[in-house]
């Protein structure tokens, strides 16, 4: 099996940093992000690795090259222009012709991949997503009214939850019919058409939840944190 890591953003929120380094090269206490992803996969199990790659990719190929010297195979799918989500995932084709896994190349994970695996085949879905329970607290109070503007209820900053994607998933190659070549396609919206043609998608919740470094605030305090360990 092989993991397919998409690396190719502008990484424009998390300017001026990644003006010289593409966001999956920044540091988090010394090391890049996609090098904690590589282990990780390798940990699992896994050590064949796909690499999406576009902005400032010499900086990536330069510094895992054939992925040797971290216990892993590394090849690299090149796209000339950002290309989203999922059309990142779409230049990896040519690399995959069984169930494989795919990543964002931003994100640190710490549940069990091996385990997403073994219930993405048990269930015997087109794709699995991994997911986390996120719970939030509204900073207002919430008014609850009847029709006729009677007031019924307050509840003030209330918690909600809802369980949001955190760019890990696992998938049969039959997805890549689905995304259009060379062209920017969401992640999205590849889910919505696995769903309007009845494929099965299941899905496995971390309980570890996960480290999404979209922008300058999260990526300083996480490489803090990383410093200090």
């Amino acid at each position: 099996m092989k993991v397919v890591i998409l690396a190719g953003g502008l990484g424009t929120r998390l300017r001026p940093y990644t003006k010289s380094l593409p966001k999956p090269m920044l540091p988090l206490g010394g090391k890049p992000i996609l090098e904690y992803e590589i282990e990780w996969a390798r940990k699992n199990g896994i050590k064949e690795i796909v690499l999406c790659v576009s902005y400032l990719r010499n900086k990536i190929q330069d510094y895992f090259e054939d992925g040797k010297k971290f216990g892993v195979k590394i090849e690299y799918a090149i796209s000339k222009k950002p290309l989203a989500t999922a059309g990142q995932l779409k230049t990896a084709e040519k690399f995959i012709d069984d169930t494989f896994v795919c990543l964002y190349g931003d994100s640190i994970y710490n549940f069990s991949l091996r385990n997403m695996i073994k219930h993405h085949k048990k269930s015997k879905a087109n794709v699995t997503m991994s997911l986390f329970d996120y719970k939030f607290n509204l900073k207002y109070g919430v008014i609850d009214t009847k029709k006729s503007g009677q007031v019924t209820a307050w509840s003030e900053k209330p918690e909600f939850s809802a369980k949001i994607n955190i760019g890990c998933y696992v998938m049969e190659p039959e997805v890549f019919k689905l995304i259009p070549k060379n062209k920017e396609y969401g992640m999205d919206n590849v889910i919505r058409k696995v769903l309007s043609r009845k494929k099965r998608i299941s899905s496995v919740i971390s309980k570890n939840g996960f480290i999404d470094i979209g922008d300058k605030e999260t990526y300083e305090k996480t490489n803090e944190d990383y410093s200090k360990k």
